[in-house]
């Protein structure tokens, strides 16, 4: 933790980081202990704590749980294409993030297992319209 925090903002920069995740990467550094210390309590707890810290949000926080923890029930709210990953899957149509939930409410305490098993074996809705181009930051 102490590293990121001595990280200069030019060699964020040179990595592609731009200023809302530098400062998200140092507020988190700056609690880490604290953190790492909630990470063995339950997953509400963890998320909640994270949530707590500038630029860490509902999205964030999740998949901090599913990776670090392990958290079978952490689910990535507000993830761009998970929420049709599921939709599609469990009741072949596109969702919202709160139709995503209620189709996986019956998983309850398993959420995230289902959705990594929907990941490998679940299907998407047809694709339409151009595909985007990524943007390099680095060229900025």
């Amino acid at each position: 933790a102490q590293r990121l925090l001595a990280v200069t903002d030019w060699e964020w920069h040179r990595c592609g980081f731009d200023g809302a995740r530098r400062r998200a990467l140092r507020a988190v550094a700056s609690v880490a202990q604290r953190l790492d210390a909630a990470a063995h309590d339950d997953c509400a707890d963890l998320r909640r704590r994270l949530q707590s810290v500038p630029g860490i949000g509902v999205w964030t926080a999740a998949e901090v749980a599913q990776r670090a923890v392990g958290c079978p029930d952490s689910v990535s709210v507000g993830d761009y294409h998970l929420k049709n990953l599921v939709g599609w899957s469990l009741a072949g149509r596109k969702t919202d993030d709160a139709g995503m939930l209620e189709l996986l409410e019956p998983f309850r305490g398993h959420r995230q297992r289902v959705v990594r098993l929907l990941e490998v074996g679940g299907s998407m809705p047809p694709k339409r319209g151009p595909r985007m181009a990524p943007t390099n930051y680095r060229a900025f």
